[in-house]
């Protein structure tokens, strides 16, 4: 159904944005398109009451033109604010970063992708495209390749990591800006992950698109997968049944169960602390089997479909899988005991890393990376849908906003995550699994947010006058939270980035889409 026509954060500068519920389709020409001035005072205005930037995305117009669309997230009133404005025909408008820093992203995405230029933007660097790739602006990159920025001075000297690492890992490069082991300055170089997964999703046969949206980021396949759903289920005015909500909140905190176990034994092994490196990785194994019980994917692959899930839990499983979880459950508590008691843990967590709650809210940062640093948002509770409209979500929080924070945040959401799946699977619902999705309805918009393990994952899908998908957009966590490390790193020992990076673990693949 259509949202009311509601106002997110009024202001006496900001004209009414249509304003929706997370999942909720709306006619797309009913958004308010407002000139480019008022768009950009609306923003800001927003923003500056607590509201925060989802998404930036470039649709279609009603004519052969561009428009911008802003997705402004309400988190106190639950609520997504929805505003366009025209493209203007030379390609120009005045850049919200100045005034915005969690848009630099976005607009940086916008120069590169569409040739849109953010006039003002003081960091117009590429995002994902290198220099030897061609774009549609040629502005992107100077004569001499990627503009890294350097700083000049007795005893300081630069390093380069990357993008090759000695690991079985994404490639990125980092370079550093230090005088001694002191780090200065640290840029993060992605897009060597591009796989243009954005313009497969909206090229693509229905039965490819969820395998493309699986594998945005390979360790959060559930929650693209369920985003994806929740936008196609959006469009076509679909409900999936109770039994299919409840197992995908199953797979959701599986998922983020198995996820913050690894990343609190990774951490362990970046402070050499080995013993809890391979408790942890072992629990992490388990928590996987876990899923694969379920539909046959350690990494949740193959359950969420459009309308629904393909698999359940049959009820002479369940005791079973229950007591699996719980002996899984014991050992987490009893070995997160003995590792954060640990001088050499602690030591090397406390202090490293600190982003400040002040810095989380100028960037915009999501997810455990926000929370950690005191910014209270979960759109489990802030923005609910499916199983969580009925869920009880508080999330841990602290806001010290370094390593040792992240991880006590990783150690909190695994704990709540067990409890919560052990009371989705005590009372599944029967019933079906799935309903056929209906035609997509034309000209429609919906926007779908899903808590990822990292944070807030986004999907945007606009139809056209036939029901096709015509604009397909996608926001992993780790593109809001990539900058919120490099500036973690300003002040500390160069030897602590490791530790650092697995603290945020962001997903290059993610990004780079």
């Amino acid at each position: 159904m259509d949202g009311d026509a509601r106002t997110v954060l009024p202001s006496a500068m900001a004209p009414p944005m249509r304003a929706v519920r997370n999942g909720e389709a709306v006619a797309r020409f009913d958004v308010p398109s407002v000139s480019m001035d008022s768009f950009r005072r609306a923003v800001l205005s927003a923003c500056s009451a607590k509201a925060r930037l989802a998404a930036i995305a470039v649709l279609p117009g009603r004519t052969p033109g561009r428009v911008l669309l802003a997705v402004l997230a309400d988190d106190k009133s639950q609520l997504l604010g929805l505003l366009c404005t025209d493209v203007p025909l030379d390609n120009r408008y005045p850049a919200l970063t100045p005034d915005l820093p969690q848009a630099q992203a976005f607009e940086r995405e916008i120069l590169e992708e569409h040739g849109i230029v953010p006039e003002g933007h003081p960091w117009p660097k590429p995002l994902r495209r290198h220099a030897e790739l061609e774009g549609p602006c040629d502005a992107r990159v100077g004569p001499d390749g990627y503009p890294f920025f350097r700083v000049d001075g007795p005893g300081i000297h630069e390093v380069a990591v990357g993008p090759v690492h000695a690991g079985i890992i994404e490639p990125g490069h980092f370079r550093f800006q230090c005088h001694g082991e002191t780090v200065l300055h640290l840029e993060i170089q992605l897009g060597y992950q591009h796989r243009d997964a954005q313009a497969l999703l909206l090229h693509s046969s229905p039965a490819r698109r969820l395998v493309i949206a699986e594998t945005i980021a390979g360790d959060t396949s559930v929650g693209h997968a369920m985003a994806y759903a929740m936008a196609m289920e959006a469009l076509t005015g679909t409900a999936p049944p109770p039994q299919a909500e409840a197992m995908r909140g199953i797979a959701l905190e599986l998922e983020r169960l198995a996820n913050h176990v690894g990343d609190l034994g990774a951490l362990c092994n970046d402070v050499g602390y080995l013993p809890g490196a391979s408790w942890f990785g072992r629990l992490r194994g388990e928590f996987l089997n876990l899923s694969l019980e379920i539909c046959g994917s350690r990494f949740g692959r193959g359950l969420v479909i459009p309308g629904g899930v393909r698999f359940d839990l049959p009820v002479a499983g369940r005791e079973a899988f229950l007591l699996r979880l719980r002996a899984a459950g014991t050992d987490l508590r009893h070995i997160a005991d003995v590792v954060f008691q640990s001088s050499a843990v602690v030591s090397r967590f406390e202090g490293t890393g600190v982003v400040t709650t002040a810095m989380a809210e100028t960037l915009g940062l999501v997810g455990v990376a926000a929370r950690a640093s005191g910014c209270d948002r979960d759109v489990r509770r802030d923005h609910p849908a499916g199983i969580y409209r009925r869920a009880s979500i508080e999330p841990a929080a602290t806001s010290s906003g370094g390593v040792m924070a992240r991880a006590q945040i990783r150690r909190g959401e695994a704990d709540h995550s067990i409890a919560s799946v052990r009371e989705l699977v005590e009372t599944l619902p029967d019933g079906a699994r799935n309903v056929a999705l209906g035609q997509a309805r034309p000209h429609a918009l919906a926007v779908t947010l899903v808590e990822g393990w990292r944070g807030e994952i986004a999907h945007m899908a606009a139809t056209d006058d036939r029901g096709h998908l015509a604009a397909y957009k996608v926001v992993d966590p780790s593109f809001h939270n990539w900058l919120g490390l490099a500036l973690a790193m300003r002040g500390g020992q160069i030897s602590d980035f490791p530790l650092c990076n697995k603290s945020f673990n962001l997903s290059y693949a993610g990004h780079d889409l």
